[in-house]
C-alpha cells in the first residue's frame, strides 16, 4: 500500500506543477511544487510550495493558490485518476530558501569574511581546535 501511497503523491506533484503553470493570477509569483504527501487512505494532499522573492510576495502568493484551491483540485481529479479526488492543502516550503541563505553562510566563511551576528574573533582559527559549544 505504502508504493501505491508514494505513486499517487509523485502523481500529485506533477499534477500541481503543471496546474500551477497554468494559473493567471496575479498574485501568483514564482512558485514550484517540491513535495507532495497524501494521507494513507488517499483523501488528503499536502502540496509543499516553494516561493522565489520576499515575504510579502510569498504570502500574496499563498493566499491566490488558497484562493484557487478549488480550482486546483478539479484539474488534480481530471490529471490524477482516483475514486475520490483528495483535499488539497497548500503549505509554504522555505527548504529552498534556507539552502540559499546556507550556501551564502558558507560562502562568507570561506571568503573570510565574519558572520552576521558573529563577532570576528569568534571564529576557529585555521588548522586550531573548534570551540565547542
Amino acid at each position: 500500500m505504502r508504493q501505491r501511497v508514494a505513486r499517487v503523491a509523485e502523481g500529485m506533484r506533477e499534477a500541481a506543477a503543471e496546474v500551477l503553470r497554468t494559473l493567471k493570477d496575479p498574485r501568483i509569483g514564482f512558485a514550484t511544487v517540491v513535495r507532495a504527501e497524501v494521507s494513507a487512505d488517499l483523501r488528503y494532499v499536502k502540496l509543499y510550495v516553494s516561493v522565489l522573492g520576499p515575504e510579502a510576495e510569498q504570502s500574496a502568493t499563498m493566499a491566490a493558490l488558497e484562493s484557487a484551491k478549488g480550482y486546483v483540485r478539479t484539474e488534480l481529479g481530471r490529471r490524477v485518476r482516483l475514486y475520490h479526488t483528495p483535499e488539497v492543502r497548500f503549505l509554504l516550503d522555505s527548504s529552498i530558501a534556507h539552502g540559499d541563505r546556507i550556501a551564502r553562510l558558507l560562502s562568507s566563511l570561506s571568503e573570510g569574511q565574519s558572520v552576521p551576528g558573529q563577532a570576528v574573533g569568534d571564529r576557529p582559527k585555521p588548522g586550531g581546535a573548534h570551540p565547542v559549544g
